[in-house]
C-alpha cells in the first residue's frame, strides 16, 4: 500500500461501496473507533449524520442505496493537538474517480467536512466551511456540503441556527429523492441498533 508506513495501526480501509448506490457519503476518514470496528460511521458523528439525513441505520448500510467512501480509506491516526490527523493525501487521487465510474447511479454526493469540500468544490471560491454550507445552493448538481457531524457541530450549530431551519430540510429532501423515497420531516434522534 502507499500510505503503508505513515498509518499507525496499519491500513484498514474502511468504505462502503455498491454499483447501485444512489447516495454517496464523502467524509474525512475513520477515527479510532471505527478503525477498530471495520463499520464506517459506527459513532457518535455517524448518529448525528442519520439524523441530519433523515435515514435509519438499515437505509444508510444498505450498499445497494447508500456508499461511504471517506477522503481517507483508512484512521491516520491521532494528532498531538487532539483529535485526528487529516486524511492522508495519496487516498483520494489514488481511489475516488476510480471507485466513482463504477456506481454510475449516484444522483446526489454528501460532502462531510472541509477535507472533502476543497477536494470537490475547487470551481467556488476558496470559503470557510461555515460559508460554503451556508451557500449549499451555489454548488454544482448532484453536490451538498456538510459540516462534519461530530460533538464540536453542537456549538456550530447553536451560533449556526439557519443550518437546523434552512438547510436540513432541503438535505433530507435531496437524499429522500435520491434514494426515490418519501422526505423525513422530523428533527427527532434516529433509533440506533448495534450492527454486527
Amino acid at each position: 500500500m502507499v500510505c503503508k508506513g505513515s498509518l499507525p495501526f496499519g491500513p484498514r480501509p474502511v468504505v462502503q461501496l455498491g454499483s447501485l448506490a444512489r447516495l454517496l457519503i464523502i467524509g474525512q476518514a475513520p477515527g479510532r473507533r471505527v478503525h477498530e470496528s471495520g463499520v464506517p460511521w459506527e459513532d457518535a458523528s455517524g448518529a448525528r449524520l442519520r439524523e441530519w439525513i433523515g435515514i435509519d441505520e438499515a437505509a444508510f448500510y444498505d450498499p445497494t442505496r447508500v456508499a461511504l467512501m471517506p477522503m481517507g480509506f483508512c484512521y491516520p491516526g491521532a494528532s498531538k493537538t487532539g483529535g485526528d490527523r487529516p486524511p492522508r493525501p495519496e487516498c483520494a487521487p489514488l481511489w475516488h474517480g476510480r471507485l466513482r465510474e463504477h456506481m454510475p447511479k449516484v444522483g446526489l454526493t454528501l460532502l462531510v467536512g472541509l477535507h472533502a469540500q476543497k477536494a470537490y468544490l475547487t470551481a467556488l471560491p476558496a470559503r470557510t466551511l461555515t460559508e460554503t454550507v451556508r451557500n449549499f445552493e451555489r454548488c454544482p448538481p448532484g453536490f451538498l456540503p456538510l459540516p462534519h457531524p461530530s460533538w464540536r457541530s453542537t456549538g456550530w450549530m447553536r451560533r449556526n441556527p439557519w443550518f437546523g431551519t434552512e438547510v436540513l430540510p432541503k438535505l433530507r429532501a435531496r437524499v429522500a429523492a435520491a434514494l426515490g423515497e418519501a422526505a423525513v420531516v422530523g428533527t427527532g434522534a434516529v433509533a440506533e441498533t448495534r450492527r454486527p
